[in-house]
């Protein structure tokens, strides 16, 4: 999140509000928790809300900026603008501690803190993904693509427990 000491009382208080927009692909994360929002700008009743999809083509983006407007409409700010930014490209580490939690106890990996494999050979090499279930470090990758394109899917060699894996991004 953004150091909100150096924000007005109102910036503050769109951040607050944004922690209760959960991604729709994964609904135990707010889209603070994935760490989209860039920035929030309010000039009188306008809000300006900046975000980061984690890919380039998210279909989640469409519902979550629908979601970002209309809490901040329900609050009273009009017009609302969201805008979107492809550059710096998204990346895992801007995901919250909490947020990778909140994953881990859904039952999706987390993210590791430093990606093994973010290189043009990462389909020629697996990494090394800590099952969310059991704890194991003993997983294979079952296929590139988990349940949305973000992430892969893998399963654990010793619980047997199949899982989703946010990919190196």
């Amino acid at each position: 999140m953004v150091n909100t000491a150096d924000i007005s009382p109102v910036e503050k208080e769109i951040w607050k509000a944004l922690e209760e927009v959960m991604d729709p692909e994964v609904p135990v994360l707010s889209v603070i928790d994935l760490g989209i929002v860039r920035a929030v700008h309010v000039e009188g009743r306008a809000v300006e809300v900046t975000i980061t999809p984690t890919y380039s083509g998210c279909p989640a983006m469409d519902v979550i900026s629908m979601q970002i407007r209309l809490l901040i409409r329900a609050k009273h700010y009009d017009p609302v603008t969201i805008k979107t930014v492809l550059s710096p490209a998204w990346t895992t580490e801007w995901m919250t501690d909490a947020g990778k939690d909140k994953l881990r106890s859904y039952g999706i990996a987390a993210p590791n803190p430093k990606q093994q494999v973010c290189d043009n050979e990462y389909f020629k090499r697996e990494e090394a993904v800590q099952c969310p279930h059991c704890q194991s470090w003993h997983t294979k990758m079952i296929s590139e693509f988990g349940s949305t394109a973000c992430k892969a899917l893998y399963r654990c060699e010793n619980c047997l427990e199949p899982f989703d894996y946010f990919k190196c991004h």
